[in-house]
């Protein structure tokens, strides 16, 4: 059991503690614009092997201030042997390495029901499913939890999960130059941590499920993030969706230990899961968006409104040869325009041109300027795009898989 339970701060600061012998940094509900909706009051978050390490720095990097229930970032487990520091994803091409990564994430599941009844006392929370991220090894925790249902889970959002040590050794010997040093019982070890053998166990959960892939990942090939997705579905799981970011493995700059600025792959990224775990999790209200102080009308056509009544043209002379012409032509708009004061066509708020006139993923990036882009369907209909990012800050959206090849492999959901 932990330690004397902590105080809840009334400022809505974050809480510190240990449960069931693990540390946590738990970052209490701060959105202003949404509230929960359902039972779901807690999303859990594992760190990686590789940047970011620790609770502290995931959640620096992905704090998913959005999401109005307690997000608690919980420290993996340290087998022994392993340095403070933690290891890489190299140390996947040796025994050991493989012997710390299986304990690391059995451990992190066999833990999971008693720091969660650690949490739910500490944190003053009713029983009920949680959502469930996590990093590289991380992420490989939620998943074995999910394949043997170790808790109910109600949504997951998976950051370059380890899905297969055999294949990401794979990939790391072709980066590394050098073969793998394994023996017997790590080939065994490796086979028990296939994850992506186990899609029928986690589709059998119904959770609702977003993977993340790195375009430049050399740990974990984006090709396995799809083929996960694909088989998850293949085996009935219903809102299973994958997204691939222009990034490599890394979510954090190294060490990876310690609270730092996101990068900006980072801020990509907890967007993306920002909007997944609002749309499953919470209820939201509508932004009021305003453009240099004037209210903007809310979706839909606009309301129908008279034609303002121009002024008669007076007859032409030779004193005034503009005379006789509409409004505006002086100032060489065709006869019928009204002068807008600005130079071209009208444009978006942040100089974006309208979005019909933006190829949605034509730049090929995903940034808090980009034009919303149109609604998507997913397994649980149609989602309109952007309309949860008012309260949390701008975030991008994800893209349709239409539009992957545009985008340049960034942030295309699937």
């Amino acid at each position: 059991m932990s330690g004397d339970r902590p105080t809840l701060p009334e400022s809505g600061r974050p809480v510190s503690g240990t449960a069931a012998g693990t540390a946590y940094l738990a970052l209490p509900p701060t959105a202003v614009d949404a509230r929960p909706a359902g039972p779901t009051r807690l999303v859990l978050a594992w760190p990686g092997f590789d940047p970011p390490r620790t609770a502290t720095a995931l959640a620096t990097a992905v704090p998913l201030t959005g999401v109005p229930t307690w997000r608690v970032y919980l420290d993996l487990p340290t087998p022994e042997g392993v340095p403070a520091g933690g290891l890489d994803s190299a140390a996947l091409l040796d025994g050991p390495g493989v012997a710390a990564y299986a304990a690391a994430v059995e451990r992190a599941v066999d833990d999971l029901p008693a720091v969660l009844a650690d949490l739910r006392r500490d944190l003053d929370l009713e029983e009920g499913p949680v959502g469930l991220a996590g990093f590289s090894a991380g992420a490989s925790v939620a998943l074995l939890a999910m394949a043997l249902g170790t808790v109910p889970v109600s949504a997951a959002a998976l950051v370059t999960p380890v899905l297969s040590p055999d294949r990401s050794a794979a990939s790391l010997e072709r980066v590394a130059g050098r073969p793998r040093d394994w023996d017997a019982a790590t080939e065994r070890l490796a086979e028990r941590l296939d994850l992506s053998a186990r899609a029928r166990e986690i589709a059998a959960q119904g959770t609702a499920v977003l993977l993340i892939a790195g375009a430049q990942d050399r740990v974990v090939e984006p090709t396995e993030i799809t083929d996960l997705r694909d088989s998850l579905r293949a085996h009935g799981a219903g809102a299973v969706e994958a997204a691939t970011f222009r990034m490599e493995h890394a979510l954090a700059a190294a060490p990876g230990t310690e609270a730092h600025p996101p990068t900006i792959e980072a801020v990509r990224v907890d967007g993306v899961l920002n909007d997944w775990f609002r749309e499953r999790l919470a209820e939201v209200d509508e932004p009021e968006i305003t453009v240099s102080g004037i209210r903007a009308l809310p979706p839909g056509p606009p309301p129908a409104s008279p034609a303002p009544a121009l002024p008669a043209a007076p007859a032409a002379s030779a004193e005034d040869p503009a005379a006789g012409r509409a409004p505006g032509a002086a100032l060489g708009f065709p006869a019928g325009d009204v002068d807008h004061g600005l130079p071209g066509p009208v444009r978006s708020p942040m100089g974006a041109p309208p979005a019909a006139d933006l190829p949605h993923g034509g730049t090929g990036t995903a940034g808090p300027s980009q034009a919303q882009p149109p609604a998507t369907s997913t397994p649980e209909g149609p989602s309109q795009g952007g309309r949860h990012r008012a309260a949390y800050g701008p975030m991008p959206y994800p893209w349709s898989s239409a539009l992957e090849a545009a985008s340049g492999g960034m942030g295309c959901l699937n």
